[in-house]
């Protein structure tokens, strides 16, 4: 397979997760979101298929969490959102000549390297698509693009099928790959409750869960982990 990147948009963490606000505070939604971040980027860092990890943030912190794992960093020029902050990392890597991209948020707290692994095993030779729907079917939780410009972006809550159905106007049957891991984004209490009630992989998602437990927010939501 041509060299795949990740693709990281990284939004700033003080504005992170206010669909969580009814059961989360500021300090909790900031640090919950940081964690997950550091979770993803740690399954990138251990999927060895990965040619290289590019988060796209203008966020301090999320900057400094890049360079630990060692992420390479493209500053946005401004914070307009999780589509324009993915096609970005998309047309960047393909101004560069790379073969394809792979976009991953930073709220899949259950990823694990395998997750990527079957993303790139169902990806076909370019032009290709292939897409991770969220757990409800609606969302888009990952793109493999190749090249990575192939697909207008354009990610919300009802993402899925008008991606897939870009995709085949586009002349490209689209490989969709469903999988715990690639499925779960934490938007919701609800979420947060599905994650808890979950078994996850023992090499991803530790350090969420153990904020999760030992802040207190997991027996708070009626899950103890």
């Amino acid at each position: 397979m041509q060299d795949v990147w990740a693709v990281m948009p990284v939004k700033n963490f003080e504005n992170a997760k206010q669909r969580l606000r009814d059961v989360l505070s500021p300090d909790e939604r900031h640090r919950l979101f940081g964690i997950m971040v550091e979770d993803v980027l740690g399954a990138l860092r251990n999927c060895d298929r990965l040619a290289g990890i590019l988060m796209v943030t203008r966020d301090p912190e999320a900057i400094r969490l890049a360079e630990r794992y060692g992420a390479r960093v493209l500053i946005e020029p401004a914070n307009a959102g999780h589509t324009a902050a993915s096609t970005l990392g998309a047309a960047t890597l393909a101004a560069e000549g790379v073969g394809g991209m792979i976009q991953v948020p930073g709220d899949l707290p259950a990823l694990a390297s395998e997750d990527i692994a079957a993303m790139l095993d169902a990806h076909g030779p370019a032009p290709a698509v292939t897409i991770a729907p969220s757990r409800d079917e609606k969302g888009s939780n990952a793109v493999a693009c190749s090249p990575p410009d192939l697909l207008p972006l354009s990610f919300g809550d009802d993402s899925f099928f008008p991606h897939c159905e870009t995709a085949r106007r586009l002349g490209t049957e689209p490989e969709i790959v469903r999988r715990d891991g690639l499925g779960l984004d934490i938007d919701t209490p609800d979420d947060l409750r599905t994650f808890l009630a979950g078994e996850l992989p023992e090499e991803n998602a530790s350090r969420t869960q153990r904020f999760l437990i030992e802040s207190g927010i997991a027996n708070r939501l009626g899950g103890d982990g």
